[in-house]
């Protein structure tokens, strides 16, 4: 039998991350994922996925520091970049300039840590790099006294931001760190089964993240939000886009059968900012009254937030603008991409699944 997409085909085993669509929960090498974004940061959490335990105080500021010795981008990397078209979409810039990163440090096979310590240092320079050139403004150089999420945030926009936007941004980003065999893993770890580079795989990796059945920005919560404003009527709207038989944005999930344990976390983390931001409070006051028309009126479908809805209300709280989202995404995942590259290589066969053919001999 054949199963389209190998949907529901295992395909490796992992010490990384489980994922518990019918219970609706996620863990990290075995930590619920409530209790990462609760009482640890991005550094943390990456050194969790990376090296498959929680750092201690030592250990954790040797990783801050070689995530800061690695965010500059070379010469001849700001070079590439410069030469490409400004039409150009900003993942395939990523792309593009990963690549040249590839091509001129001696990557090869096995991958290392330090390697993917270094991608995903260089990821947040490239996007605020592109960005701030396609504005016609001068680079902002990386901090060493901030820290991943703070710094990336303060190349984006020339400022350092507020605790509570960059703590939103944080328990985002610690949230899509990972999450499972999705279409980008899988890329990452077919094209290191080959015993290609790190930057190959990877490279693989944001070609399907780009693609919007996967890594598409959360536009459609967006502009949601944005017409509840223009209205002032969150019920009215809601129950109008139901009754039309229109898809919710942000509600429902292929994977998860009840809540979505990352939109948990993340409201979580909101619920401490509650006041701070009005379009955070609107997302709030949106999920409260969807869930209840919901219920209502499609009885027995659970449809709950996923993880795109609240984050959706976190970029439009820090301005951030739709075409840094997915890139955004793409700089979380990298730690996510890398930790299964590094597994993947520790035991490693290549892939190889059969097709079947059905058309016709001659």
């Amino acid at each position: 039998m054949i199963q389209k997409g190998l949907k529901g085909i295992v395909a490796a085993e992992t010490l990384i991350s489980h994922i518990d669509g019918e219970n609706g929960r996620l863990f990290y090498r075995g930590y619920e994922i409530r209790e990462i974004t609760k009482g640890f940061s991005f550094e943390e959490a990456a050194y969790l996925l990376w090296f498959g335990h929680l750092p201690d105080a030592e250990q954790l500021s040797a990783l801050k520091d070689e995530l800061k010795s690695n965010r500059e981008l070379p010469e001849y990397v700001k070079g590439v970049i410069d030469q490409l078209p400004r039409n150009m979409d900003l993942m395939s810039v990523i792309r593009t300039a990963i690549s040249a990163v590839g091509g001129h440090s001696g990557y090869g096979w096995k991958p290392s840590v330090s390697q993917a310590i270094r991608l995903t240092a260089l990821v947040p320079t490239i996007i605020a790099y592109r960005k701030r050139q396609l504005e016609g403004k001068m680079s902002a150089s990386p901090r060493n006294d901030l820290d991943h999420i703070a710094n990336y945030m303060y190349m984006l926009n020339g400022k350092v931001p507020i605790a509570a936007h960059m703590e939103a941004l944080e328990t985002y980003m610690i949230l899509t760190l990972e999450h499972g065999m999705n279409a980008s893993t899988f890329a990452a770890r077919v094209t290191a089964s080959t015993e290609s580079d790190l930057v190959s795989a990877v490279t693989s990796a944001i070609g399907t993240m780009k693609g919007p059945l996967h890594g598409g920005a959360p536009s459609g919560v967006i502009e949601l939000l944005n017409e509840i404003a223009q209205v002032g009527d969150v019920e009215m709207v809601i129950r109008e886009k139901i009754l039309r038989g229109e898809k919710l944005m942000g509600f429902g999930h292929r994977v998860y059968k009840t809540h979505d344990p990352r939109a948990i976390a993340l409201k979580a983390k909101l619920l401490e900012l509650v006041g701070v931001d009005e379009w955070l409070d609107l997302a709030m006051d949106v999920e409260e009254i969807a869930v209840k028309l919901l219920a209502e009126l499609k009885p027995g479908r659970s449809l709950y937030t996923n993880v795109e809805f609240y984050a959706a209300a976190i970029m439009k709280a820090i301005n951030m603008e739709a075409e840094l989202f997915t890139p955004t995404f793409t700089a979380s995942r990298m730690v996510g991409w890398t930790a299964h590259v590094l597994e993947q290589a520790e035991n490693n066969t290549i892939y190889r699944p059969q097709s079947k053919y059905i058309g016709t001999f001659k």
